[in-house]
């Protein structure tokens, strides 16, 4: 059983019984005590669950609802389409490359038409912009439909992207903190997006000024684990030199 197997089991279980300890639950998934401290602890960092003393109970953190991708495709769409064509500059001829779920994603793979470039993804919008174009050498990983968000998740996708190595991410999110943590909303999505940070060299994440801070309960990563930023004009300049002094290049759009 993979790591995120079990974590999705302990999700289960937590939503059946509203609480466990380590102990039940090391017994229930037949591994060391100390495994499931560090996959609660992993769980705990996301928002997923709510460490206690000696186990975990279901946080009491409603989750936010999800609105459908023709809705957050209107949302900012000025400054998202900025992002997309400055972002896409970032991609040289025979790079491989991983788009995020999401609309911004979507708007840069339309500047990835025509050219000699590897794109693989779980967005269904991105396979919408490329499908009938012969240049882009076109991947798509495996998972459950998300018919709302255009999007393919769940354990297939993560599976898919471990035997991936590609030369740039590009991330998105729903909010990026003022203290550097970058948050997303979707329970579904956030293993995937950190699957995605294993499967490049570079990490680039695409966020235009509405991100900031955003929203997001989440926990996705820390923009130290981000090479570059692109942004808009309005982002909040504490933040982009929070990235900075991590070692992100930040690009206006």
């Amino acid at each position: 059983m993979t790591s995120s197997m079990r974590r999705a089991q302990i999700v289960s279980s937590l939503r059946a019984k509203g609480a466990a300890s380590v102990r039940e639950l090391a017994e229930t998934l037949q591994v060391s005590e100390s495994t499931i401290r560090r996959d609660l602890d992993v769980l705990d960092r996301n928002g997923e669950l709510l460490r206690t003393y000696g186990g975990a109970a279901l946080s009491p953190r409603p989750a936010a609802p999800e609105i459908s991708f023709a809705a957050s495709a209107e949302h900012d769409s000025a400054e998202k389409a900025a992002v997309a064509e400055r972002a896409a500059k970032l991609v040289e001829d025979d790079m491989v490359v991983v788009l995020d779920i999401g609309t911004s994603t979507r708007l840069l793979a339309r500047h990835l038409r025509g050219r000699p470039v590897t794109v693989i993804t779980a967005n269904l919008a991105v396979l919408d912009e490329l499908r009938d174009d012969e240049a882009v050498r076109l991947c798509l990983l495996g998972g459950v439909v998300r018919r709302n968000y255009l999007s393919l998740v769940g354990s297939l996708t993560e599976t898919a992207l471990r035997q991936v190595r590609a030369d740039l991410v590009f991330l998105s999110c729903t909010g990026v903190r003022p203290d550097g943590h970058v948050m997303d909303d979707m329970e579904v999505e956030t293993p995937i997006k950190q699957a995605m940070l294993e499967s490049a060299d570079r990490v680039v994440l695409v966020a235009s000024e509405a991100k900031f801070p955003g929203t997001g309960s989440l926990r996705v990563c820390s923009l130290d684990r981000v090479d570059a930023l692109v942004t808009t004009a309005g982002a909040d300049p504490r933040t982009l030199e929070v990235c900075r002094e991590a070692g992100g290049k930040v690009y206006i759009a």
